[in-house]
């Protein structure tokens, strides 16, 4: 996917967007696969594409 207009996304941004998910609760979803596609930069941060993030949560919209 061609990332070039793409936004990063941190954790607590996707935490802010899902209203109210825990910390805890993103990190087991991740856990189980059941998360977004994420990356870690050098530091350990985990960062996601809105756009992975976007086709994550129209997946789970589909599932539903």
């Amino acid at each position: 996917m061609d990332h070039r207009r793409d936004e990063l996304m941190t954790v607590p941004q996707i935490l802010a967007e899902l209203g109210g998910v825990s910390r805890r609760t993103f990190y087991r979803w991740r856990e189980l696969g059941q998360g977004p596609a994420a990356f870690k930069l050098p530091n350990g941060e985990l960062r996601v594409w809105r756009s992975d993030f976007t086709a994550w949560l129209r997946q789970l919209e589909a599932a539903a």
